[in-house]
């Protein structure tokens, strides 16, 4: 069975997480995906502890579904394959800093004049314009300039580092897969291509949302604990007799006085919507979850629908029924070896999904395939071998 995007090949330049992880939606989605390679500067991915049978299970899994050429694109002959290349795969993802791309020879302006229909998709920390674009930059940074941090955590403590990279994820990778393929969309019209800037910092920014509208709007600026959804109400985590934890999620009255009723304190329920009696309602409510271990908690909220769920570790979190259920873990091929258990697309289609064909591989593993397919000669694969183009 072929996936929804079959029909697109794409030339991946990106390493670390942000790229890579949109061109794995893209790969388990059904694109053909060629990661274009450094044969000299590895992708630190690879060498990312931990390791299952030699390989680092972050590359394994990030770069399964796609294919590997590894070109010295210092080199003009590499630069050359490149350029044969767009003219098949007529979409670029890339994450460089802005003009890298166009020092090697290989930037939009190069490659759009090769092919016009062209689509050239540039994940950056603060993007192709700006007094910041040439800066360098991690998630955190860029979670800190969006002012996303700055309510992030507790008002005693500060900001918190959090346990997944958001600026990367929600910012650069799924922005960047939706310009991709608003891009697409257009060029099915127009007929032309263009180049997708996504700055991490400007989507980060974007995810303020409601609290950015409030201060852009009205002048109502967030902080720390400051709002119902940030710590700034009984919404929020509670700590169990045995040091484990809930979520109370139980906004709504109805739901407000399911979770009153199960922790015996019905009363409670007419202080959820009093702003004035949150710190009362929150100090009531921590009493009370310390009276009993987490696993009778868990047993009582199961049968109850009060957006009160257990706050599980990932290892839980694989096991649980509703996991278990959307299918979350996937046996992904590897050759000459047992399946490995992997992060399966959440992306569900009602015409069913590709299976994965494998993980992340050997830097230039497809080298002979792809240039192959090019037209190259056993010969002249050979003299790029020897001439050190390729790795």
């Amino acid at each position: 069975m072929s996936g929804p995007l079959s029909s697109l090949k794409i030339l991946d330049f990106s390493t670390l997480l942000p790229g890579p992880f949109a061109s794995l939606l893209l790969a388990d989605m059904g694109a053909q995906v060629l990661r274009v390679e450094s044969p000299t500067r590895v992708d630190l991915t690879r060498v990312l502890p931990p390791h299952d049978a030699g390989v680092s299970a972050s590359h394994a899994y990030l770069n399964r579904n796609k294919r590997s050429i590894a070109l010295d694109l210092k080199q003009p002959a590499a630069v050359a394959v490149v350029k044969q290349l767009v003219q098949e795969y007529d979409i670029v993802l890339e994450q460089f800093r802005p003009g890298v791309m166009d020092k090697l020879g290989v930037g939009y302006a190069a490659l759009k004049a090769i092919n016009p229909r062209l689509i050239y998709v540039s994940i950056t920390g603060y993007g192709q314009t700006g007094p910041y674009k040439d800066r360098a930059g991690h998630d955190i940074n860029y979670l800190a300039l969006a002012g996303v941090a700055s309510y992030t955590g507790r008002a005693d403590s500060g900001p918190l580092p959090l346990g997944v990279q958001v600026a990367d994820i929600a910012g650069g990778s799924l922005h960047g897969v939706v310009g991709l393929l608003a891009a697409v969309v257009q060029r099915q019209l127009s007929g032309q291509g263009q180049q997708v800037d996504i700055s991490m910092t400007d989507c980060a920014f974007s995810l303020n949302a409601m609290t950015g509208a409030a201060y852009l709007a009205c002048g109502v600026a967030p902080a720390m604990q400051g709002n119902a959804l940030n710590g700034g109400s009984f919404y929020d985590y509670y700590r169990t007799r045995d040091g484990r934890w809930f979520a109370v999620g139980s906004l709504e009255p109805q739901f407000m006085q399911q979770l009153c009723a199960a922790l015996g304190r019905p009363e409670l329920a007419a202080l959820g919507l009093r702003p004035d009696k949150q710190a009362e309602l929150k100090n009531e409510i921590q009493m009370v979850f310390e009276t009993r271990d987490f696993a009778d908690w868990a047993a009582l909220f199961a049968g109850l629908d009060a957006c009160v769920e257990p706050l599980l570790s990932l290892p839980e979190a694989v096991e649980h029924p509703q996991i278990r259920a959307r299918e979350l873990v996937v046996e992904v091929p590897r050759e000459g070896k047992a399946p490995q258990r992997q992060i399966a697309c959440p992306i569900k289609f009602s015409g069913g999904s590709e299976a994965p064909r494998h993980i992340g591989t050997a830097v230039g593993q497809h080298n002979v395939e792809v240039l192959t397919e090019l037209g190259y000669t056993v010969e002249a694969i050979e003299a790029l071998r020897q001439g050190r183009v390729l790795g």
